[in-house]
């Protein structure tokens, strides 16, 4: 087995270091992707209106609602599911990059895309449900809000899990799984390769293993998630739309993709694409900079006792 089975065995640390990565990311993070939900869940009324003004005003009003704790309403199924989301994503953009390279071990630009196209594929069979089940529950209290009311009703993802099996089967938990590929797909494209080329910039570590230093990851992964998210936030606010189970009274519904797109710009016009943008880019560029960063360090490796190769 040699040389392919050591690979197989390093493969088990690769998926520890995209869940222990995660979990960081998202309890960092996890009150802007709130707000962005939010932001981009709002639909502007006939005369104007807004619910949230700013991305600021929309912290406010939900700490002043909700409280502290309102902020991580949704963060324990995102936490939850993270692990595996993350590292099915990071250990497939590796092993298609590994199988992908050419016999001389290049990796040409439209292979790299296409290695984190791939990747972003094989996540969607995770971030579907968990984006779904942590939507609903970001959302509730926008919704009260703006019914007048005040109470947000308790809810758990454990809950709408059930409800949605009993009532619309396993495929109830992948409503929008459409419009969450797009998103990852495209996002995949873009970051990966862009990843690779900015840590490809920066100084080697002194141990002759050619990796990048720890700080020049995690700046790469900034960069990288930063300009992904602002390109494929059109997909993200689509999806987010799709995957709205309760909606305020008067809000308009969307029967797929092409509906959404065409209802959004008719209605609200093509900023509304870009709505969130900057939460998002907020959100995502951390996210994936302690990612990659965790991930390069090797943190499970140590832990495992085990030397990088």
């Amino acid at each position: 087995m040699g040389e392919r089975g050591e690979r197989q065995f390093k493969l088990l640390p690769k998926i520890i270091n995209g869940g222990i990565a995660g979990i960081i990311g998202v309890s960092c993070v996890f009150p802007l992707d709130l707000v962005k939900t939010r932001l981009q869940n709002q639909q502007i009324g006939q005369n104007g209106e807004r619910q949230y003004r700013s991305m600021l005003d929309c912290f406010r009003k939900t700490y002043r609602a909700e409280g502290y704790f309102g902020m991580y309403r949704g963060s324990a199924v995102n936490i939850v599911l993270i692990t595996p989301e993350k590292a099915i994503k990071l250990a497939a953009n590796d092993f298609f990059r590994h199988h992908l390279s050419t016999p001389g071990g290049g990796l040409p630009l439209g292979r790299e895309m296409a290695a984190g196209g791939l990747a972003g594929l094989c996540q969607i069979i995770i971030t579907t449900p968990m984006e779904l089940l942590k939507i609903q529950l970001q959302d509730a209290g926008r919704v009260v809000s703006k019914q007048g009311g005040v109470v947000v009703p308790r809810q758990t993802a454990l809950g709408i899990t059930l409800e949605l099996l009993r009532t619309k089967g396993i495929l109830g938990l992948y409503k929008g799984v459409g419009a969450t590929a797009f998103r990852d797909v495209s996002f995949s494209i873009v970051y990966f390769p862009l990843f690779a080329h900015l840590n490809a910039l920066g100084p080697r570590k002194k141990d002759g293993s050619g990796e990048a230093v720890f700080w020049c990851s995690l700046l790469a992964g900034i960069g990288a998630g930063a300009t992904s998210a602002f390109v494929v936030n059109p997909f993200d606010v689509v999806k987010t739309r799709l995957q709205l189970l309760k909606r305020a009274e008067g809000e308009v519904a969307y029967k797929g993709i092409t509906d959404a797109f065409i209802s959004l710009l008719k209605n609200e016009g093509p900023t509304v694409f870009f709505r969130g943008a900057a939460c998002r880019m907020i959100v995502i560029a951390p996210l994936f900079g302690i990612a990659q960063m965790v991930y390069f360090l090797g943190v499970a490796e140590k832990l495992m006792g085990m030397n990088e190769s």
